[in-house]
């Protein structure tokens, strides 16, 4: 018997079953746009093998302008749709099913051509989109029915029309971007036309036994968005006009609220899907931070959704279904939703990848096969690049011994884990003790290795990770000043009034876990949308509260600052950063750049500003706080190399940088697959 009776139910569509209720959701990898089909199909079908139901592809372009930025993907000739045909062929030779996503930018496209409903502008993008004539109207409800024509020939299974998260159709729905004045403007009735003209194209074009999805937009948290009566009009339409299945799109990516990212609680939105079930008679699909299969058995156990949408925990494990078929839950390596190797690397024209999982997009580069020879492994440290070193060296057949000084596993995660917000990083620690356990690597906590412990081994790997930077500053031996470990791990006390030195990734977490006052909003639904001004869009457009944000008060006044003459977080992740930065925000944090530190002393931190020392002032605090930097901890490689041992040295001991998890588990996969 399942534990996930509701999640593993099979879905019948009529003119086909999909096994299971799990769809994976629709991400841009940057894969396809590099011409290795293989890896493309190399990367779907690892996925369908991995059970997922139904998988639904990076957004393919329907024309040249509503491309993502140019030369974006789509089916354009007759060698895009062979090539897309080798996916098609081996995501059904592994058991899997697979739509395409045809998207169209509008103004979010990232090229000097792009359209809209009207002359607008993005805040994402520098080009102005041109209002469309009815000429141009009907070319692109065209080349979307011809898109999906194309995806029937490639043997995709299915289509999904983006319809969501601001793209092109979504632009025509709201008066937020429509300011059109004839029949494809004004009311809602003229408003909703394009989808619903589109999604009739795409259904004659593609015929009745072929699975057509609408991404609709459920709740755009955006100014003048659509109303929850309007989300029902259109949803109605468009089963009407042919779809199979609606999906539910959160949020507009100009939106000032975030949807995806680790701090937004599990399952934040299911509730607006929710307002949905029964007004339509088609399946809908609800998203968004539904990461386990216990999330998604208790989002469709109380009817929330005939299905959910995991994206990124297919980038994370590609087995997470079969791994909850076979009761292996706690195997499945845990998306933590932190956006460093996904959304980060494809806003960054990067292919995309995970942080948990460095094979993902990179199956056919990165292997672990078995070695030819079996070795005796050292390896000190159990931090991340340590542990990735550990399970990928032991699977391949190498005995490993990990020592760490600490009394538990997980290094710096430990710390991250700490801060409000971060929660997902304490199922990543217990999946790394889980499969350390399954590997049969042996681990020695408590343990100061030294060269002597080392020296019988074959292989002996460095992941001592970082230090803390001394930052030299006349008082920082004071009893009033404390390091972010200090805080972080140690819980050492902090007063009412606290100066943070160093506004980098540690900097942002510490000041957010100071200013926290009792739980985290991430841990309850409730104050989490109330912190970000979210109402139901059945009461106020867009779902926006008219009130606005309304975050807690802050436990401590908090001041952040750093030596760099420039504004504070501009190193953070390129789309979390905004999030950090509005948090601390919204908890008057005020922060403070292109400082130098004087002195510390009771009275607090003294800072001037300029080459010359100028505008000396006090910062008046009870509690300095130092997060200057880290340097490598490189003591033991340093000793081993003196004895005539070469070790590998990865991670912190390697390149001392913020709390960079996604280069040392990358770089600790990739040693262990050469050993």
């Amino acid at each position: 018997m399942t534990h996930y009776p509701h999640l593993l139910a099979p879905l019948d569509l009529g003119f086909t079953t999909l096994k299971n209720r799990v769809l994976m959701g629709s991400m841009h990898t940057g894969l396809e746009e590099r011409g290795d089909w293989n890896r493309v199909a190399e990367f779907y079908a690892a996925r369908a093998a991995g059970g997922a139901a139904l998988i639904v592809t990076g957004g393919m372009a329907p024309n040249e302008e509503g491309g993502v930025f140019p030369g974006a993907a789509g089916l354009f000739s007759d060698e895009d749709i062979a090539n897309h045909k080798s996916v098609t062929d081996r995501v059904h030779a592994a058991g899997g099913k697979i739509a395409m996503q045809i998207l169209h930018a509008g103004r979010y496209a990232y090229g000097p051509n792009c359209v809209s409903a009207s002359d607008t502008k993005s805040p994402i993008s520098p080009f102005p989109a041109k209002g469309l004539d009815e000429e141009g109207i009907q070319k692109q409800i065209a080349d979307f029915a011809t898109a999906a024509a194309r995806a029937k020939e490639a043997g995709y299974d299915g289509v999904e029309v983006m319809g969501s998260e601001g793209y092109f159709l979504n632009q025509f729905l709201v008066t937020h971007t429509n300011k059109r004045e004839d029949g494809w403007g004004g009311s809602y009735e003229n408003r909703m036309r394009l989808p619903v003209a589109v999604m009739k194209a795409v259904r004659e074009a593609v015929g009745p036994d072929f699975i057509v999805i609408y991404r609709l937009s459920m709740i755009d948290l955006v100014p003048n968005g659509s109303t929850f009566d309007e989300v029902v009009t259109l949803a109605k339409e468009v089963e009407k006009a042919g779809a199979t299945i609606i999906n539910t799109g959160i949020g507009w990516h100009e939106a000032r609220i975030p949807t995806i990212a680790t701090s937004v609680p599990r399952a934040a939105f299911t509730w607006v899907t929710k307002k949905l079930m029964g007004q339509v008679s088609i399946p809908v699909i609800t998203s968004n931070r539904i990461n386990t299969p216990e999330v998604g058995e208790d989002v469709l156990a109380g009817g929330a959704a005939d299905m959910v949408s995991m994206a990124r925990p297919f980038l994370a494990d590609p087995d997470f279904v079969e791994k909850a078929e076979e009761g292996r839950a706690n195997e499945i390596a845990p998306c933590i939703a932190c956006n460093q190797a996904c959304l980060d690397h494809t806003f960054g024209g990067k292919i995309s990848t995970c942080l948990v999982n460095p094979q993902a997009c990179y199956e056919t580069d990165l292997v672990y096969n078995p070695a030819d020879t079996f070795k005796n492994i050292a390896i000190v440290g159990a931090g991340p690049a340590g542990l990735s070193t550990a399970i990928v060296a032991a699977d391949r057949g190498h005995n490993v011994t990990v020592f760490d000084r600490t009394a538990e596993i997980g290094g710096q995660l430990n710390m991250a884990k700490q801060v409000p917000g971060k929660e997902e990083f304490w199922g990543l620690v217990d999946w790394y003790r889980t499969m350390i356990a399954k590997s049969g690597v042996t681990v020695k906590l408590n343990t100061e290795a030294g060269v002597d412990d080392l020296k019988d081994f074959d292989e002996v790997i460095i992941a001592t990770g970082v230090t803390p930077r001394d930052p030299g500053i006349p008082g920082q031996d004071g009893p009033n000043v404390v390091s972010y470990i200090d805080v972080l791990r140690h819980k050492a006390p902090v007063g009412a009034r606290v100066a943070i030195i160093g506004a980098g990734g540690i900097g942002f977490d510490v000041a957010e876990f100071l200013t926290q006052a009792g739980d985290s909003p991430t841990e309850n639904l409730e104050d989490w949308l109330a912190e970000w001004g979210v109402t139901d869009p059945g009461t106020a457009r867009g779902g926006l509260a008219p009130e606005g944000p309304k975050p807690e008060a802050p436990a401590r006044q908090v001041t952040l600052l750093q030596r760099k003459a420039q504004a504070l977080g501009k190193g953070l992740g390129k789309t979390t950063g905004w999030i950090h930065r509005a948090t601390l925000k919204m908890k008057g944090v005020e922060m403070v750049g292109g400082v130098n530190y004087e002195k510390i002393d009771a009275e607090g931190l003294h800072v001037s500003t300029g080459e010359t020392r100028e505008d000396p002032r006090v910062i008046a605090c009870d509690t300095v706080v130092l997060c200057a930097g880290q340097v490598s901890d490189r003591s033991l490689a340093d000793a081993l190399e003196a004895e005539g041992i070469t070790p590998h040295v990865i991670g912190g001991a390697d390149v001392a940088s913020e709390l960079d998890a996604k280069r040392a588990i990358n770089q600790g996969s990739r040693l262990a697959a050469n050993l």
